[in-house]
């Protein structure tokens, strides 16, 4: 069930809730349990299929344990105001603070991210946002830190012209109610989730949420450039106060630690360098990316390509796997390939080599940022490495005359120009050359010169 908390104290969220109540039919009941005269508010009960919106007089921030208002829910959505200068913006983002809590919550803790929820209500939010609102992403900040359950707020900025836009309102409030029935994480396969902690980058965060919405990857807490700069800074002044109960060697370390668990994931995404972090994240057991990592296994089993990366080597170092590896066989085997016979092929057209690479085999080898195949290549079990051959020997056809098997080899014909025939024909050099090349005839001094005169044949053998 989807909880839904809208705040009295923002306007914003005010106007959402309403928009909320309009868009949807609602039960209205009283739960006897809580008054909305009480502090923590909530006793006004609205309930529609699959969603629970409850309003609370206190202002968001501080709404710490706001789950256990409703009634068992799944995931928890705070109707919000955004303010920044940002122009008209429709927003999400999760909850905690890196370093100490200035807004609510607590320091160097976090809400429980909501990633898969957070992906799906992006493309919620620009589905029904009004013309001239942008939507966006924004690093994790504020409380509260403790929600009971995945969390994340949703709202509508920057000020008040927006604040008070109906329409802006009422985009906010119908990507919300899509959120019935979404799971605040990615789907479990095989114990890996394809989610991710990000760090790095300003308050608002292009490079996560291109993550966000062009891949299959979903992106819990984002620790930006200041929210580090808060963690360390918190460190240094407070570094005789645990930040957890017992004893801790290294608060940093903790707070990261946090972060990533809080993010329900067990990938960082590091951009714009902070070498020492990333060092400090794969200390604590988890697996620093790249974006390239992100694009190149979407689609892809995160089983296969923890197989596959083991047998072959990391994408970081060149694997790419092709259009078959998003639904794999059980059976798959790892073959080299003809080193001289690549690098031929690849000489005369790069381009079809990969494109057929990355069409017929599962994964492969690349080098020069994945555009040079060097193998070896993922087979299905059971496919013949000399698909592969046949399809190199074709790409030579392109230059050669004739390609043949030849035992245990390849061989490669080709009747090439040879300026020193040419020469002792008495041929000058200049234009007719390229004549000649390019299988034209030619006269000199009254004689028709035919350009299998002045070609020799050269022939090239490929070990396989």
């Amino acid at each position: 069930m989807l909880a839904i908390v809208v705040s009295r104290a923002d306007e914003a969220s005010t106007h959402i809730g309403e928009q909320l109540l309009d868009a949807a039919d609602w039960t209205e009941t009283v739960d006897d349990d809580r008054s909305d005269a009480d502090a923590d508010g909530g006793g006004t009960v609205y309930r529609t299929d699959g969603a629970e919106l409850r309003e609370f007089d206190g202002p968001h921030l501080e709404l710490e344990h706001a789950a256990a208002a409703f009634d068992d829910p799944e995931l928890l959505v705070f109707a919000s105001k955004h303010a920044g200068e940002t122009g008209q913006l429709l927003t999400a983002h999760h909850t905690g603070n890196f370093g100490e809590a200035e807004y609510g919550g607590e320091s160097g803790r976090f809400a429980r991210a909501a990633p898969n929820a957070h992906r799906a209500v992006l493309d919620a939010l620009a589905d029904h946002a009004p013309d001239g609102y942008d939507v966006g992403m924004e690093c994790t900040h504020h409380g509260p830190t403790e929600v009971g359950v995945p969390s994340m707020f949703v709202e509508v900025g920057s000020a008040e012209p927006q604040w008070r836009d109906p329409g802006a309102a009422r985009a906010a409030a119908r990507a919300i109610l899509d959120l019935r029935g979404v799971p605040a994480d990615a789907p479990d396969e095989g114990g890996h989730r394809r989610q991710l902690v990000g760090f790095g980058g300003g308050h608002y965060v292009p490079q996560f949420e291109r993550v966000a919405r062009e891949t299959d990857w979903a992106v819990g807490h984002i620790g930006a450039d200041w929210c580090l700069s808060d963690l360390s800074e918190w460190v240094r002044l407070a570094d005789d106060t645990p930040v957890q109960t017992g004893d801790v060697d290294d608060q940093y370390e903790t707070v990261l630690g946090r972060a990533v668990a809080a993010s329900g994931a067990e990938y960082a995404l590091v951009t714009g360098g902070h070498p020492d972090l990333a060092e400090t994240v794969e200390s604590l057991g988890y697996r620093v990316v790249g974006e390239r990592f992100v694009r190149e296994t979407t689609g892809v089993p995160l089983g296969f390509v923890e197989s596959v990366e083991a047998a072959v080597g990391p994408v970081d170092d060149g694997l790419r796997f092709g259009e078959a590896a998003t639904d794999p066989p059980d059976d798959w085997d790892v073959v080299t390939l003809p080193e001289e016979l690549v690098s031929e092929a690849t000489g005369i057209d790069a381009e079809r080599v990969r494109d057929w690479f990355a069409a017929n085999t599962l994964a492969f080898g690349t080098t020069q940022q994945g555009t040079v195949v060097t193998g070896p290549a993922v087979l299905a079990a059971g496919t013949e490495r000399s698909a592969v051959v046949d399809a190199l020997a074709d790409v030579l056809r392109e230059r050669y005359d004739s390609v043949e098997r030849d035992g245990d080899g390849l061989r490669a014909r080709e009747q090439r120009f040879d300026p020193e025939l040419a020469e002792t024909l008495g041929i000058p050099e200049g234009p007719k050359y390229g004549k000649l090349s390019a299988g034209r005839s030619v006269e000199v001094d009254g004689r028709e010169i035919e350009p299998e005169t002045v070609h020799s044949e050269r022939i090239r053998r490929f070990t396989l």
